[in-house]
């Protein structure tokens, strides 16, 4: 039987294994704070899931989704997901993370940063550009008329492959945006990101930009609701992707 490890159980991690055990597949869901602290969350999510450390997540799964707070990608395990298909949802907020110097001036992309510290996994990029309440609200079953296409990067072709077979059976098709060096085109702010998931999204975006006038005022924020979503078809998504205008730190609203 197939298994996903994942790395990271915040809203993202979850909600990919709630969609993986209902595709059929096992889950072993680890955390920074130790396989005990996920025993609620397990005992949710059923038989087929299993908590567990980073590493041992890491030589479970056949892929590998990392979804942690970028500040933190260097406590991946990287010898235990050498050779590893990992899927990496990671997005850089600096106001979260910290500045990092090379994503500020534009010199790689968040996922080249990942994938230089884990240097033997075989990284893709994905599922960093809907919001985890869409996730399930919108995936549909190979063939449907009204699935949602996915961007996905990666500078392994089989690896994209691979990532690609994982994002279907969890209900999405694919967008090939090519290698870790073009991932800024679904990275913050640009046209692809969260928005056109949205069924309103002029809504999305007024809250998107109370929540940074609430960063900057010291007001304590509070996360914009995500609302219905309504699917995006592959087609549109290669057009957003094609026309993307790259969002540095200092350009963005939420920097």
């Amino acid at each position: 039987m197939a298994t996903l490890g994942i790395i990271g159980a915040g809203a993202i991690g979850t909600t990919l294994a709630r969609q993986a055990i209902g595709a059929g597949l096992d889950v072993v869901l680890a955390n920074s704070r130790g396989p005990e602290t996920l025993a609620a969350t397990v005992a949710q999510l059923g038989p087929r899931a299993r908590a567990a450390t980073p590493e041992a997540a890491a030589r479970a799964g056949d892929w590998v989704v990392v979804s942690i707070p970028l500040a933190a990608y260097r406590q991946l395990p990287a010898a235990e997901l050498a050779g590893k298909v990992v899927l990496d949802t990671s997005n850089y907020y600096a106001t979260r993370d910290g500045h990092l110097p090379a994503l500020d001036s534009g010199d790689v992309t968040t996922s080249e940063l990942v994938q230089q510290h884990l240097a033997g996994a075989k990284l893709v990029k994905a599922f960093n550009n809907i919001s985890d309440h869409h996730i399930p609200a919108l995936a549909r079953p190979a063939g449907a008329v009204d699935r949602t296409a996915l961007p996905i990067a990666g500078d392994d072709p089989q690896a994209k492959a691979g990532a690609a077979e994982l994002i279907s059976r969890l209900g999405f098709g694919t967008v090939d945006a090519g290698p870790l060096a073009e991932s800024w085109r679904f990275e913050p702010e640009t046209d692809a990101y969260t928005v056109p998931y949205a069924a309103d999204p002029d809504a999305i975006r007024s809250a998107w930009a109370q929540f940074a006038e609430a960063l900057r005022s010291g007001t304590p924020p509070q996360l914009p609701a995500a609302g219905p979503g309504v699917p995006l078809p592959a087609a549109r998504l290669r057009t957003l992707l094609a026309g993307a205008s790259r969002k540095l730190t200092a350009d963005r609203v939420i920097a």
